[in-house]
């Protein structure tokens, strides 16, 4: 069964993200359907040389970018990756100067780190859900991220 899209409530953006790699590393691409007040915004973009993980996190982020002022958001990614990352780990990484339990430098440094900027202006809740399971936004991001891919 198809779930919608989550409907919206006040001033509240809804965003749905994915990131895509053919490969891994190999070509990617992300893409984002943004929601506000019954508007909707579709964002993509591509790499020739990357990773899936890069691409779950690029989509995340650029979804917050394009946000004109500060706003309460509730972002849904299929990327645990990308959920645990900024609602977990992140404030151990800080803990132990970027690197991980095993004291590993964190992958993809650069990318949590403009993650963590662009939620500073923004009241986000971060939401997971199953890929490829009939969510409608996340279908459609998939979708977003593919024909980024496609378009290289």
């Amino acid at each position: 069964m198809k779930e919608a899209l989550k409907p919206f409530t006040g001033d509240t953006v809804v965003i749905y993200t994915d990131g895509a790699c053919r490969g891994n590393p190999g070509p990617g691409g992300w893409g984002v359907v943004l929601d506000y007040k019954g508007h909707k915004k579709t964002l993509y973009g591509n790499e020739k040389d990357t990773t899936n993980n890069r691409m779950e996190l690029t989509a995340a982020i650029k979804a917050l970018e394009a946000l004109k002022k500060p706003s309460k958001v509730e972002v849904f990614t299929d990327s645990k990756y990308v959920q645990d990352g900024i609602t977990v780990w992140i404030s151990k990484w800080k803990q132990n100067n970027w690197r991980t339990s095993a004291r590993k430098p964190v992958k993809n440094l650069d990318l949590w780190k403009r993650l963590e900027s662009a939620l500073a202006l923004h009241d986000v809740n971060w939401h997971w859900v199953k890929g490829h399971s009939g969510n409608l936004g996340n279908e459609e991001a998939d979708m977003i991220a593919q024909k980024a891919i496609d378009s290289q």
